[in-house]
């Protein structure tokens, strides 16, 4: 297939498969790095490979003249100075500046390229942080494509470089496109960016067109929020796309069914991994979502869920002003606080409750089921009234099996005051503040009945 027609292909499909899931583009910045260190002088399919790589560069670069929201720039690294090992790392340059009708001069700068120098990819990385402008209204897409024959010569650390550039939000993952280069140089680029293996002229064209479509387009993905039987029956739910390798927050999307009863489409660059949370109680996510351009992706993850609500017998829930502390069963830590009166989605599994009533009430081992409500009832509390000689010190204890379980303190300033407790046997122990003998405690013991009241005299 000749040059032009391949990449006139590509580049419709990148600007027209789906019409129907295009949105307005944000601006994309395109920042080409070109290798022309000594070793593209190298013989590449019987001709140098400087000589095929700027040929078949510039070809694309003709295709891309006139794409809206794009801009491109050219940065080149080994051109200057001639090699020698370990020296001259600091042979890079920003030949072409970003801007928007700038392909003339950047062929005209690549077809003057004379391969010399070494080749010091992450002090190339490093100094393109500053080749990007400033984002106009903070949307736009920064990308970098590295077209290079060889590995790091000099002393930095291209991943490193390339990680920090990415959780600093100043580029993309980059795409890395290796001209002529072994297999075992693979992994070297692997953690840099999106590797694409170049082992001659077609591979190249075909790398290059898919970098470029990557580079421009958002394709089409669902999520199915699937439940227990494996169904996308699940919606109504917040979930937020991460960058998988720089943690950076890409999308937030509230899940829904669209008018068929299906999950909603969603337009997402191709650029990034994603790791994608659902934010159920507890949250679910899966942590390597690629969409692929041209093809419409489906991201699954399991959410099977099931509500929990409370009830107090014998009173409206809505008069009450309890919370429940929500934990996964045999842990400790807390998952969620429910008001009493809420009824709150749960993923499937057994749970421990904590209802801060007076006493707390513990129930252990809660099921929860998929698409099935459970129902919590406790005893309405009933109302206990203190009347005290003075000021003074004193708690309430909840008789038990094992002894006496402290239920509360009372107040130190307050020489009456009323309590719901929950029914049971309990004892109040008092001091007067003033008596400064313990022989002048009081101790009284009452019964609290559901709905009803008592009064404790501590005199």
């Amino acid at each position: 297939m000749p040059m032009q027609r391949f990449l006139l292909i590509a580049l419709l499909f990148c600007l027209g498969w789906n019409a129907s899931a295009q949105q307005e583009q944000p601006l994309t910045r395109i920042l080409f790095i070109f290798d022309a260190s000594n070793s593209m002088n190298g013989v590449w399919e019987r001709k140098p490979k400087i000589e095929l790589a700027t040929k078949l560069l510039s070809t694309a670069l003709d295709s891309l003249r006139g794409v809206e929201n794009l801009e491109m720039a050219l940065r080149v690294y080994g051109h200057e100075k001639f090699y020698q090992k370990g020296q001259d790392c600091d042979d890079t340059k920003l030949l072409v500046p970003f801007g928007s009708s700038n392909v003339v001069r950047m062929k005209n700068e690549l077809y003057k390229l004379q391969p010399k120098g070494t080749t010091p990819i992450a002090a190339t990385l490093e100094k393109a942080a500053d080749d990007f402008p400033k984002c106009p209204r903070g949307e736009c897409r920064n990308i970098i494509i590295l077209i290079t024959d060889g590995i790091e010569e000099c002393d930095g650390d291209p991943c490193a470089v390339s990680l920090a550039l990415q959780k600093r939000g100043i580029i993309l993952k980059p795409f890395v496109i290796g001209v002529g280069l072994d297999v075992e140089f693979r992994e070297a680029f692997e953690c840099v960016g999106t590797y694409f293996d170049a082992s001659n002229q077609e591979k190249f064209k075909t790398a290059l067109g898919v970098v470029i479509s990557q580079a421009l387009n958002n394709t089409t993905a669902q999520v199915n929020l699937l439940d227990f039987s494996g169904n996308p029956t699940e919606t109504n739910i917040n979930m937020t796309f991460y960058d998988q390798r720089s943690g950076e927050v890409i999308h937030n999307f509230v899940h829904t069914m669209n008018v068929k009863g299906n999950p909603d489409t969603l337009a997402l660059n191709p650029a990034h991994v994603y790791r994608v949370v659902a934010h159920t109680i507890p949250p679910r996510s899966t942590d390597s979502a690629v969409v692929t351009p041209g093809k419409h992706t489906i991201i699954g993850i399991p959410t099977p869920l099931g509500d929990l609500e409370f009830k107090m017998l014998g009173l409206n829930p809505e008069n009450q002003h309890l919370n429940v502390i929500v934990r996964q069963a045999d842990q400790m830590k807390t998952l969620h606080i429910q008001g009493f009166s809420d009824k709150q989605r749960y993923i499937v599994g057994k749970y421990d409750l904590e209802i801060l009533t007076l006493p707390r009430t513990y129930i252990e081992d809660v099921e929860i089921s998929q698409s099935h409500t459970t129902t919590i009832e406790i005893p309405q509390p009933g109302s206990a009234t203190f009347s005290k000689l003075g000021y003074g010190y004193g708690s309430v204890y909840l008789h038990t099996k094992n002894g006496l379980e402290l239920v509360v303190d009372l107040s130190l300033t307050k020489e009456r005051e009323s309590l719901s407790l929950q029914p049971g046997d309990y004892v109040a122990v008092f001091r007067p503040k003033q008596a400064r003998g313990s022989i002048f405690t009081v101790e009284r013991k009452f019964k609290v009945t559901s709905g009803a009241s008592v009064a404790v005299k501590l005199n």
